[in-house]
Formats: structure tokens, C-alpha cells, sequence
């Protein structure tokens, strides 16, 4: 029994080799740059205190890190408060007119500024040689078999867009907090900023960081077929033109950066792709655009009258997935994508493995896997139909339980799937050359090098964007640029 289930779900071989390099990038680790971070530890001390003291001064409260306390204030000023998380700030700040009370609020805004806490976590995490290693956890997010952060969750550091970063790193270093307040204003949206630059290559050596080019628009766009974008994508890439251009039939060349139809055409490509409506638009922030309310649906509808080879493809994966929980079947989708049941055999030792599985499985060979799946009535509409359901974990409340899922989302766990696959496969690649690869962040790769090599950028770009043999014109593309610390180029 034992021996069939190793046969049944054995690694494949190219999964196996991914770890084996995951747990060498994780050994070896990136440098810290241990000055920066003392000095931003300081810094944001020593601010938080003025900023705090100033605030008290205000309201007059003994503790103004305490939301009850903050919370009583505001309402004994007037101003509805129910909470202070990001988002109720950032309401407020917009509708409230008075100044000091506007002035409370920017205040606990900055002191609040939780992305200055990692450099905490980075003190705490460095060890031998003044490198952080294991921040890559191989297979953490388990839809799509993406890596997921540990330690300083270098997934979710904040952007940067100081156009003088050296500038802005060697006053902080020089330890002259206020000569940087004066010239950058908020201290600690500053050091936020500069928190990705605590990772540095080491003397005589420089980053090299590539990233694949809008990968998860040309991975649906080859599984759907869609062919003026994959048109698109193997000319000059101007994706978000040319979907304002079929969406407003006008011609892409009249389309400027500046345009509003080219934002128009942006906040649909970025929102709409798995079957998202209006309220994916707002949450991509269609309205802090520019985007009027009224003009949402008809944006939802222009954009799938234009894709509607995509919206197809929602459809086509979740009748396969259904059919295949209903009929315990093996259903293709298109171009190796195809949807099994299976129920695994079990014996004495394997009880927990007799329950059904969902398989995706990937051009690439790889399967994704969703337990216990079932069509039930719905979970959160009463008098909704029969929805596909599986047990797994909730995003939110990370428990486990069972899930409901649909075509536009089973389309983006493939999509977002095999983009991780050509990833994977760039980084055995590019590993297999003789980079060294200190850290991937979805789908960019930092490599440590050596100084000098004029034509490694083109060399890395050129690897990463080589043709995958499981995606046949699926159409690659790298850029990169080379860099002393990590940054956002």
C-alpha cells in the first residue's frame, strides 16, 4: 500500500531539483545592511516620540497609541469614528475640515505606519556573516503552489519612488534625523521606502533584478486563445492601449500615456481578468482614478465584449470542474489543462487519504488539489443555486472549512499556477548557468553577482524569456537592471 501511494503522488522530478534549489537559496541567504537598520530602529524611535508628544499636545490624551482613547477623542470633537484602521483614516482625512483634527489624524497615520516595524524583524532574523536566511517558504501558497515569505515577508515590502535613494540611505546612516525630516517631510514614509534597500549586495559584487514582463496577462491570454493579445504581447507589449483600443473601437495609436482611456483600459486589465464586476474595479481603485461610479458596469462590459475568448475560459473550467465532481470523470479544458476526481485507495494506516481529491492539472505536469470536493446549495446566498465547493482553508480567517469556489476563480489558481511554473523554470534555468539567486519576489529574481559583466542583464533577461517546451507560444519577456541594494526600479 505504501509503495502505491509513493507511485501515485511521487514528486516529479523538476519539483524535486526546485527544492533542493529553494533550499540553497534559503541557506545562503542576502546581506543586511546592519548600519541602515540600527539607524532606521533610531530614527523611527526618536520621531515617534516627537510625533507622539505633538499629538498629546493636541488632544491633551495620557496614551495616543491607545485606539479607545484616540477613538473617544475624535468622537467627543464631532467627527463619527468607529474605527481607526487604514482605510476609515483615510475616509476621514478626506471629509474632515477641521485642521487640528486633521492634524490628529495624519499623526496616528505616521506613528502608525506598521511597514517600519519590519526593520525590527530584520535585527532580530540576521545571523551569521550579517545574512537573513529562509525567507522563502517552497510551496506556501497552496492553490497554486507559489512561495510565500517568512521572517520579514519580503513579499509585502513596501514600494519605493525617492528618485535619491543614495541620498536618502546615507543621511539616515549619517545618523542626522532631522536634516532628513527637513528634506523628505514624513520620517517614517521615508523609511519605509527605504526598507527594501536594507538588503545589499555584498563588496565588489551588484544585484541583478529581472522580473517577467505582465506574465499573468500573456499566461490567460495563451490559454484562452485570445489572439490580438497575444498579438499584442509578441509586438510591443502595450497591453493596456490596446485593451482601451478594442474596448472604445478606437485606434491604439490615438491612445497616449497620459489618456484616460489608457487608465480606463489599465484598471480593467488589472481587475477584471477572473471574473471580477464593478466592485473589482473599486477595489483596484477605479474610483480614486478618476472613474465615476455610473461609468463601472459599462467599463465590466466593454472590457468582456473584448475578451470574451477569457470569459469563455471561466465558463469552460468551471463545466469541466463540475462535470468531473459529478460524473467522478477525467475532463480536458484546453492545452493540457484537464480536471480529474480521484478517490485515493486507503488502508489501516491511510484513513485520512480516503476522502476524494479535484486535480488541475497543468501543461507543465504539475496538479493543483482541492479536497472533498461536492456541489452543494450555496454557502452565502440561501436562495442561490448549486455552487462548487471543496474543504479547504478560509483566506480570511485562515480556518479550515468548506470554500466555495467558480470558474473565474479556478482560472486564476491555473493561471497564477503556471505562471509560478515558467518562474520555476527560469530559476533552474538561470541556477543551472551559474547566477546565484538570493531572493525571488513573485515573479522577480534578485541574483548576487560579480561586478563588471557588461552583458549579464541581457544574459538573465534573455534566459528567463527563452520559449518553455510545456507552453508553446506562450510569448516570454524579461527586463531587468542591475543595482547595489534592492529597489524597485
Amino acid at each position: 500500500m505504501r509503495k502505491r501511494l509513493e507511485t501515485m503522488y511521487a514528486i516529479p522530478d523538476f519539483e524535486q531539483r526546485l527544492w533542493e534549489l529553494d533550499q540553497r537559496v534559503n541557506d545562503y541567504g542576502v546581506l543586511l545592511d546592519r548600519e541602515l537598520v540600527t539607524r532606521a530602529i533610531d530614527c523611527n524611535r526618536c520621531i515617534t516620540a516627537k510625533l507622539s508628544a505633538e499629538s498629546q499636545g493636541l488632544t491633551g490624551l495620557e496614551n495616543t497609541n491607545s485606539v479607545a482613547q484616540v477613538k473617544d477623542w475624535l468622537q467627543g470633537e464631532g467627527l463619527a469614528c468607529y474605527s481607526l484602521t487604514k482605510a476609515t483614516m483615510a475616509d476621514m482625512l478626506e471629509t474632515c475640515d477641521d485642521p487640528e483634527i486633521r492634524r490628529v489624524l495624519e499623526l496616528r497615520q505616521e506613528m502608525g505606519k506598521s511597514s517600519v516595524a519590519k526593520y525590527a524583524k530584520m535585527q532580530g532574523a540576521v545571523n551569521d556573516g550579517d545574512r537573513i536566511r529562509g525567507l522563502f517558504q517552497y510551496y506556501g501558497a497552496p492553490r497554486t503552489g507559489r512561495w510565500s515569505g517568512n521572517l520579514v515577508q519580503p513579499h509585502n515590502l513596501p514600494q519605493n519612488y525617492l528618485k535619491d535613494l543614495d541620498y536618502a540611505r546615507n543621511i539616515l546612516k549619517s545618523g542626522d534625523y532631522e536634516l532628513l525630516e527637513l528634506l523628505y517631510g514624513h520620517v517614517p514614509d521615508t523609511l519605509s521606502q527605504l526598507i527594501r534597500t536594507a538588503f545589499i549586495a555584498p563588496e565588489g559584487h551588484r544585484f541583478i533584478a529581472a522580473d517577467f514582463s505582465a506574465i499573468e496577462a500573456r499566461v490567460i491570454a495563451w490559454l484562452a486563445d485570445e489572439k490580438w493579445r497575444l498579438d499584442v504581447f509578441h509586438g510591443d507589449g502595450r497591453i493596456y492601449e490596446a485593451s482601451a483600443a478594442q474596448m472604445f473601437h478606437v485606434p491604439v495609436e490615438s491612445i497616449t500615456k497620459s489618456s484616460p482611456l489608457r487608465q480606463k483600459g489599465k484598471v480593467a486589465e488589472l481587475a477584471l481578468g477572473y471574473g471580477g464586476g464593478p466592485g473589482a474595479l473599486v477595489r483596484m481603485g477605479a474610483l480614486k482614478n478618476g472613474l465615476t461610479e455610473e461609468e463601472l458596469p459599462k467599463l465590466v462590459s466593454a472590457w468582456r465584449k473584448a475578451s470574451h475568448k477569457i470569459v469563455n475560459l471561466w465558463g469552460a473550467a468551471e463545466s469541466a470542474a463540475r462535470e468531473a465532481v459529478e460524473e467522478h470523470a477525467i475532463t480536458a479544458v484546453k492545452k493540457g489543462v484537464r480536471f480529474s476526481y480521484e478517490r485515493p485507495p486507503f488502508g489501516a494506516d491511510y484513513v485520512h487519504l480516503g476522502q476524494p481529491i479535484l486535480f488541475i492539472e497543468l501543461p507543465s505536469g504539475r496538479r493543483l488539489s482541492y479536497q472533498s470536493p461536492r456541489i452543494g446549495k450555496s454557502l452565502r446566498n440561501a436562495w442561490g443555486g448549486d455552487t462548487l465547493q471543496y474543504e479547504g482553508q478560509n483566506q480570511t480567517t485562515r480556518k479550515w472549512e468548506l470554500v466555495e469556489t467558480y470558474g473565474g476563480k479556478l482560472v486564476e489558481n491555473i493561471i497564477q499556477a503556471i505562471a509560478r511554473d515558467c518562474l520555476a523554470e527560469a530559476m533552474v534555468r538561470l541556477a543551472g548557468a551559474g547566477y546565484r539567486i538570493v531572493m525571488h519576489i513573485h515573479d522577480e529574481v534578485v541574483i548576487e553577482a560579480p561586478r563588471g559583466g557588461a552583458s549579464d542583464i541581457e544574459d538573465v533577461c534573455g534566459i528567463m524569456s527563452e520559449p518553455i517546451s510545456w507552453v508553446p507560444g506562450l510569448p516570454l519577456k524579461a527586463a531587468g537592471y542591475e543595482t547595489p541594494y534592492y529597489r524597485k526600479d
